[in-house]
């Protein structure tokens, strides 16, 4: 399947204590480097599972924006539509974890991504609209993601990536011309601002330990996540994601979910935003 991803490629910088997190104190612990950014990985996710990804984004011109670009071009993505923007800095993630895996909190620099603007957005739409689907995350702003809503032709999935930008994204529903998106995913807490948006067919709830949760006009359905050794849950939405992108429109709600929750499984049991270790899913 022919998918086109648009939005954040992030360097994730991961701190991660060795015992309970104890605020206000110096912590002994391991600090990783590794790339993430919610549509990164949603496309990175994506290419393991076997689709033809065109990724859209702007990476930086430092170093880190160089390391992206290049990893991105190492896992066969077409880059075609994306571009650096010079003198700024790639956009970056900071987070710390508990012991058990578990995010305390984080730091998103995205202030390359602001330059995927409407115009940016309208000298690519016609080969962004040659995929089979569309994926965009809720790094861009409102009026970028109003431009997607009303210009794309093909199934758009919309990821709501925090609790402030899901802001974004419920403006952007509700200033849209168009208000039809084909699934958005979102968590409990970025639920909570988007309950009264618009034009989504489905709704896809990441619960974390309690599984998912997919909401179609007035049918809920609970799916219970599979079991696993959480190391790092940074990521683990974002392979929810994109296993029921994979699954296809087509998919039933339950098939949907059940390689989402797959992908989400295993996501977690990395320490990187995305696990490398397991093959492609076959469905």
């Amino acid at each position: 399947m022919k998918i086109c991803v648009i939005g954040g490629a992030n360097v994730d910088i991961t701190a991660a204590s060795f015992s309970k997190f104890v605020p206000h104190d110096s912590n002994p612990g391991s600090v990783r480097i590794s790339l993430g950014g919610v549509a990164r990985n949603i496309a990175h996710n994506l290419v393991l599972l076997g689709d033809d990804v065109r990724f859209v984004t702007l990476f930086g011109s430092d170093e880190f924006g160089r390391m992206v670009s290049a990893d991105c071009a190492r896992l066969g993505m077409d880059l075609c539509l994306s571009a650096t923007a010079l003198g700024a800095a790639n956009s970056c993630f900071v987070s710390i974890n508990d012991a058990d895996g578990e995010m305390l909190g984080g730091i998103a620099d995205m202030a390359a991504v602001e330059g995927i603007t409407p115009a940016f957005l309208k000298d690519r739409i016609k080969k962004v609209n040659e995929a089979d689907a569309v994926v965009a995350d809720s790094n861009l702003s409102i009026e970028s993601l109003v431009f997607l809503i009303d210009h794309c032709s093909v199934p758009l999935y919309l990821d709501a990536v925090s609790g402030a930008k899901a802001v974004r994204l419920r403006d952007a529903l509700l200033l849209s011309e168009r208000k039809q998106v084909h699934a958005l995913k979102c968590n409990a807490l970025e639920s909570a601002v988007l309950h009264d948006a618009p034009g989504v067919a489905r709704r896809y709830i990441s619960r974390g330990a309690e599984g998912l949760r997919v909401v179609e006009g007035s049918v809920v359905t609970d799916f219970p996540a599979l079991p696993c050794k959480v190391v790092n849950v940074t990521g683990g939405g974002d392979a929810l994601f994109a296993g029921i992108i994979h699954a296809g429109v087509n998919a039933s709600v339950a098939e949907a979910a059940r390689l989402g929750l797959l992908c989400a499984k295993y996501a977690v049991e990395s320490p990187d935003a995305v696990n490398e270790a397991w093959p492609p899913v076959a469905t």
